[in-house]
């Protein structure tokens, strides 16, 4: 006798392990093999959490049971790990779970339908473009071990959200979906090459021998593809059975069962028609349909998912720094504020800190949306998840990694896809009714032709069961949708709340706040006026080197302007609310208040800052700094009046700036002096009267009136919770990037409209034809994939989204 072809026990549960397979998990230091995917994940969640004592204190291995109704008893550690974090409302948990099993947007209607009839459940929404599972709820009355049991009920693997492991396990289903596509495609050939002969041999010229023999062989051939290809098709159907809610999965199963059943039945009989190539053919069909339909959501989340993944693990800490450079690599969550590290070309910056040392350029893309490398110098922040590309640089760390920029984004990005907008939830309920109505009509099709013409009542009744695809109606929003926000993620805007492109596009009134928002939100040099013989060059350089150890912001904006007269002063000596005076090139210089530098003092507008230069008494120049307009700020504002909404500008600066800011920018409408609560008054208001508001902020006092408007945008570079606020954030920090959003918004729309009109013609058009015999089964099948493949070609079409 041959060896067993195992090559170990499974370290999880003890089963053998066969031969070839790559499933492991490191445990106490060395790779642990285990026989399947779920154990893998399951062990895998086990030692992320931190509990990797279980395997080294249990007295059995993990209970094998063969239901799918019982769960392993190790997930009930993830009861009391970091499974769940506590969200603010009592007693209520939140939690992110990786799905395994999903075919298709059916899958999706299933799992919230299921997952809704918990006692305790709150909230679940899946994304159907990531295939995770977004949960809420009451810890008293449910724990993520009943979420995982009743997922395993109704035929679904769920395990803790952990970014490496999900994109594993994505990348073995995506490997195996291709070779259940393959075996698919071969048997089909196959198939086809006996049934060909069958369709152009006159009538009589085969005999019967040969005929019985052609329907053998394509009955062999046709069996790898119904018993292995199809078990998606098989399995989704049982799974919805058994939940009691009918899925798209069912009739597909329905009409591959009664085909093949009737094709086997005439084969053992020799008589009657046969359908093994139209089998073969619409299982390939549809698993090529459902696989580019899952390549290409993947496609449209990868965005998404290449921020999650940016995360940085480690940092190297200089805990002496600067008396001494050794680096200690630490874990990123361990860095406190202040700590020293560094920070290496190639490497991802693990928190938010400040340059203490180096010149670099750094890559911004994931974050800002920003292809081009920016610069950065000494007293420069820097983002957490910025790439540093060009050499070693030492920061001092300002925030800790779990409140890093990039991390703050991260939680943002588990907010995108949780929930659907009104249209999808339509297209949901259209779907689901759409499948009972669609088995009804195919009994009621079946008895009809058994009256007609009994010999066409089966293959009739497969057409029908065939032909129709709920499955575009269901993927004609999700697919837009997850293909629009990759686009604007691409674009610096990261989509926070499912309803934002469907609101922005009907919204009526475009509410802005200006500083920050339309102006930078920082001084800039406006204009240097020389006073005496030393003309503007030599002046900003002058001052450039007075302030180069400076972190006023007037002096950021001075030393910015100037920054390439390479001067340098010594003596440098600052006295506070006055201004700093210091030696250059043996000449000693003040720079500050008028009266400090020797000038006069002199009426400005309320937001303007006047900086003078002197030297011996003798005003040498005035530097005019404020808070400029954004350099796309005029064209924004122009194109959201170009598109009949109203702009308004609101903000609580003084009413005179806030007027020529308006007027600078064509804004009819633009209100200062405004409290928090008048904003929010004045939003209220505005709805009450039948607008639809869309708020535009980035300080921490537009957090409730962002809360309240209809849809709600937060400037990139804003406080962090305005962004947590929010309905998009834009990550750019570029006002255009609004317009990015409402040129999105617009084209999104339109196309799941066109993919629901596309869905809605089809079916109502092909049902009839199959139901009235104009259609055969193969036909159907094609059919059926061509449909679902217009719409997600349709919707990737946005990914090429450009600004108008």
């Amino acid at each position: 006798m041959s060896a067993q072809p195992f090559a170990a026990a499974c370290y999880h549960c003890g089963l053998p392990v066969a031969l070839g397979t790559s499933w492991s998990v490191r445990i106490d230091g060395a790779p642990r093999p285990m026989c399947c995917p779920g154990c893998e994940a399951v062990a895998q969640g086990i030692v992320d959490a931190g509990l990797a004592d279980y395997y080294r204190t249990r007295s059995v291995f993990a209970d094998r049971a063969e239901g799918v109704d019982l769960v392993p008893p190790e997930l009930a550690l993830y009861d009391s790990a970091t499974v769940a974090t506590a969200a603010t409302a009592g007693e209520a948990r939140e939690g992110v779970f990786s799905l395994d099993g999903i075919r298709c947007a059916a899958c999706v209607w299933l799992i919230e339908r299921r997952l809704a009839r918990l006692p305790g459940v709150r909230e679940a929404q899946v994304n159907v473009a990531t295939e995770r599972l977004h949960m809420t709820w009451d810890a008293a009355l449910c724990k993520p071990s009943d979420i995982v049991q009743a997922l395993r009920g109704i035929g679904y693997t769920a395990f803790p959200y952990e970014a490496a492991q999900h994109g594993a396990q994505l990348e073995r289903k995506r490997k195996k979906q291709f070779r259940q596509l393959f075996v698919a495609g071969l048997s089909m050939m196959q198939v086809m090459m006996y049934a060909l002969p069958a369709y152009i041999a006159d009538e009589g010229t085969m005999d019967a021998s040969m005929a019985a023999l052609m329907q053998w062989a394509s009955l062999l051939l046709t069996i790898p593809a119904v018993l292995y290809s199809a078990q998606p098709f098989f399995r989704g159907a049982w799974s919805s059975l058994r939940a009691r809610m009918p899925g798209m999965d069912l009739p597909v199963a329905l009409g591959i069962g009664a085909a093949f059943g009737a094709s086997v039945l005439a084969t053992l009989r020799g008589s009657g028609e046969v359908y093994y190539d139209s089998v073969t053919m619409f299982i390939f069909l549809l698993l090529a349909s459902r696989y580019l339909e899952q390549m290409a959501r993947r496609k449209a989340a990868r965005a998404l998912e290449d921020l999650q993944r940016a995360l940085p693990a480690s940092a190297q800490r200089l805990a002496k720094w600067p008396g001494s450079r050794q680096a200690t690599m630490v874990a990123a969550a361990s860095l406190a504020q202040g700590d020293v590290i560094l920070v290496e070309p190639g490497s991802a910056v693990a928190a938010d800190g400040i340059i203490l040392e180096g010149h670099t350029e750094v890559d911004l893309a994931l974050l800002t949306g920003e292809s081009r490398a920016q610069p950065r110098v000494p007293g420069d922040e820097l983002p957490g998840g910025a790439i540093n590309t060009t050499q070693a640089i030492v920061l001092r760390v300002t925030r800790v990694a779990s409140d890093s920029t990039l991390a703050r984004l991260v939680k943002l990005v588990e907010k995108a896809g949780q929930g659907k907008p009104q249209i999808a939830q339509w297209a949901d309920k259209v779907a689901a009714w759409f499948v009972v109505g669609l088995l009804l009509l195919t009994v009621a099709v079946f008895i009809g032709w058994q009256m007609v013409d009994p010999a066409r009542a089966w293959q009739v009744a497969i057409a029908v069961l065939v032909v129709s695809c709920p499955c575009a109606l269901s993927l004609a929003t999700p697919t837009a949708l997850a293909a629009a926000t990759d686009a604007l993620v691409r674009r610096g805007v990261l989509v926070v709340q499912p309803h934002v492109l469907e609101t922005l596009q009907r919204a009526t009134h475009i509410v802005f706040d200006k500083t920050g928002t339309l102006t930078e939100g920082r001084p800039v040099l406006r204009h240097v006026e020389p006073l005496a013989s030393l003309n503007a060059a030599r002046c900003l350089h002058l001052a450039a080197a007075l302030e180069a150890g400076s972190a006023h912001p007037l002096a950021l904006a001075i030393r910015t302007a100037g920054a390439d007269g390479g001067l340098h002063a010594d003596g440098l000596h600052s006295e506070a609310g006055q201004g700093v005076e210091g030696v250059v090139d043996g000449v000693r210089y003040r720079l500050g208040r008028a009266g400090y530098a020797g000038a006069a003092p002199a009426a400005v507008w309320p937001d303007v800052s006047n900086v003078y230069l002197g030297a011996n008494g003798t005003v040498l120049a005035r530097f005019e700094l404020a808070d400029a307009l954004r350099a796309d700020a005029p064209e924004v504002v122009r194109r959201f009046r170009a598109r009949g909404q109203t702009v308004i500008l609101l903000s609580g600066d003084d009413q005179s700036v806030v007027s020529r800011t308006g007027a600078a920018l064509g804004i009819d409408t633009a209100i200062g002096q405004q409290l928090p609560e008048q904003k929010l008054a004045y939003v209220q208001q505005l709805q009450a009267q039948g607008a639809v508001v869309a708020m535009v902020g980035d300080g921490i006092n537009d957090a409730a009136v962002l809360r309240a408007a209809d849809v709600s945008f937060a400037m990139g570079g804003g406080a962090a919770l305005a962004q947590l606020s929010a309905d998009c954030v834009l990550l750019s920090n570029r006002l255009s990037a609004l317009d990015d959003a409402a040129t999105g918004a617009a084209r999104a729309l339109r196309i799941i409209r066109q993919n629901l009109a596309w869905a809605s013609v089809y079916n109502c058009v092909a049902i009839p034809a199959a139901a009235f015999g104009l259609i055969n089964p193969w036909l159907s099948a094609a059919g059926m994939s061509l449909s679902s493949a217009v719409v997600v070609v349709n919707a990737l079409r946005l990914r090429r989204m450009k600004a108008a």
